[in-house]
């Protein structure tokens, strides 16, 4: 699989925008650079249309400039090396790579070495994720991750005492590597699938379903993921800003779903709903 690169230079203030546009149109991998953006989309799915119109509706108001080329093979254990630091959850959660050192008074500790897969624990989505996780029982409950990327929230569910877990991405690259942080993890009876949510086909039904995707997709797969919670089940959403709320709170409260509480980042949301 080739990946397509693109040197994104761009007002500061429309960074996290066109993060969240071109995730809409198929880009799956973002690093946030002094001058703005860099996106990374694999060849065979990228749609020169849709990127163009992204690009045109804020290339004057973000005075955008871009190089593009194609990802050279790369050592991403190297890369991360230079670029990764470890972050905390208040004293409760440490995410680290394998080459930092542990952290003794920290209860969770959990190990990523990513490639190009999203969720490091570094984004607001993934840090607001594993916030809501630590406030919700994981104990002897059964838990999917919905485009699981690295594979950091089923990783802190098995922390959290979770006994059966499911998880599933639509890109290699994240199936590989969410399954050799599993591992890191001690998770060795997880495998993570490849697929959408419909080419899976979980059976469930789930205590706990997360969904860390883009607020397009989660209103469209919403009624699966419905259907996949248990009576008294908690559904987690991110992947979108908060003004997005009030779309994705009226989805699921027509199908039958509470809200239990949200939390927002830097713009960024989280929302927790629960069934019943």
């Amino acid at each position: 699989m080739e990946y397509l690169e693109f040197k994104i230079t761009c007002n500061q203030d429309f960074t996290e925008i066109l993060i969240a546009e071109l995730a809409e149109v198929g880009f799956d991998s973002f690093l946030e650079t002094d001058d703005g953006v860099e996106a990374y989309i694999q060849e065979d799915i990228f749609d020169r249309e849709a990127y163009d119109q992204v690009i045109l509706q804020y290339h004057e108001a973000a005075e955008i400039s871009v190089v593009e080329g194609k990802m050279p093979k790369v050592n991403w254990n190297e890369e991360w090396e230079k670029h990764y630091d470890p972050i905390s959850i208040g004293k409760e959660v440490y995410v680290r790579a394998s080459f930092h050192a542990t952290k003794e008074d920290v209860k969770y500790d959990i190990l990523i070495n990513p490639k190009m897969s999203f969720g490091t624990g570094h984004h607001a989505t993934t840090y607001l994720m594993l916030s809501h996780q630590l406030e919700v029982s994981h104990e002897g409950k059964s838990m999917i991750d919905i485009g699981s990327g690295t594979g950091i929230l089923a990783i802190m569910a098995y922390k959290l005492g979770a006994n059966h877990i499911e998880a599933f991405d639509i890109d290699n690259w994240c199936v590989e590597n969410g399954n050799e942080n599993f591992e890191l993890n001690g998770m060795n009876k997880v495998k993570m699938g490849h697929g959408t949510i419909r080419e899976v086909n979980p059976k469930g039904p789930f205590d706990i379903v997360m969904a860390n995707i883009n607020k397009n997709v989660l209103l469209d797969e919403m009624e699966i993921y419905v259907s996949l919670m248990k009576p008294d089940a908690n559904l987690f959403l991110s992947g979108f800003y908060e003004h997005d709320i009030p779309d994705l709170q009226y989805r699921a409260e027509s199908l039958g779903l509470r809200l239990k509480g949200q939390k927002v980042k830097d713009n960024w949301a989280a929302i927790v709903f629960e069934r019943g």
